[in-house]
């Protein structure tokens, strides 16, 4: 019996990275999933075939979370395929670094729309279901970038510290009708955004963390396993930060 059996979950960004770790170890654990994709056709299928070997009902959907109107439909589908969604999962994100003095109206925007509007798109779309249900768990992906700020990133920083105080005052409004919001901050984690990085720079990041590591996609799939179960019933408003101990 898995920690998430019956739930229904719809996860943005699922296809690779961070967000297919959460679709795997959500179809392990017994959830019916929904995930969206931006580009590639050819590895949300792969996503999905894995995801599924675990026996669960999987869909990818391809949707911009960026975009509202496409939100809106998202939520209509994904309710006409599932008939619920109990979890919902905004994970969709984007970085377009640049020192400030050289960042471009566009790589500010971008990254606005992608990481932070799109977290209003898909949680304002999805709350009348949850409302009517009267239950839900809304899990934001943020960043500890969001909490002490990265040179080179003020764009990424704003728009993952934007997510906490848009959480935090979701938590407020729909806690009295059982809907639940939180967000998870991520440290430094081994995906496609790291992986970029030098071998030097990699052992720097490495030795701030106090347990010398990155971390894994599957660590954060772990702490949105707990935040989408009913052992955090009584949790909303929070920030889990998920970091090695970064930010202590």
């Amino acid at each position: 019996m898995g920690l998430l059996d019956g739930k229904v979950a719809l996860i943005t960004g699922g296809s690779r990275g961070i967000g297919e770790a959460i679709v795997i170890k959500y179809a392990k654990e017994g959830a019916q999933i929904a995930f969206t994709y931006i580009s590639s056709d050819a590895k949300a299928e792969e996503v999905v075939r894995k995801a599924a070997e675990f026996g669960g009902k999987v869909k990818a959907y391809k949707s911009d979370a960026a975009d509202f109107g496409q939100s809106a439909q998202l939520i209509e589908d994904v309710l006409a395929e599932f008939g619920k969604i109990d979890i919902l999962i905004n994970n969709a994100g984007i970085t377009r670094d640049n020192l400030l003095l050289r960042m471009s109206e566009e790589q500010w925007d971008e990254v606005i729309n992608v990481n932070l509007k799109s977290a209003f798109n898909l949680t304002k779309n999805a709350l009348k279901s949850m409302l009517k249900n009267r239950s839900g768990s809304i899990i934001h992906m943020s960043s500890v970038v969001g909490v002490f700020g990265n040179a080179g990133q003020a764009n990424y920083a704003a728009s993952k510290a934007g997510v906490i105080g848009f959480s935090k005052s979701t938590a407020k409004e729909v806690g009295s009708r059982g809907v639940r919001s939180n967000v998870i901050a991520p440290g430094f984690i081994s995906t496609d955004m790291t992986h970029a990085l030098t071998e030097e720079q990699r052992k720097a990041y490495e030795a701030n963390i106090p347990l010398k590591r990155l971390g894994d996609p599957e660590d954060i799939a772990n702490a949105c396993v707990y935040l989408g179960s009913d052992l955090s019933s009584y949790v909303t408003g929070q920030t889990l930060s998920v970091c090695g101990g970064l930010l202590d």
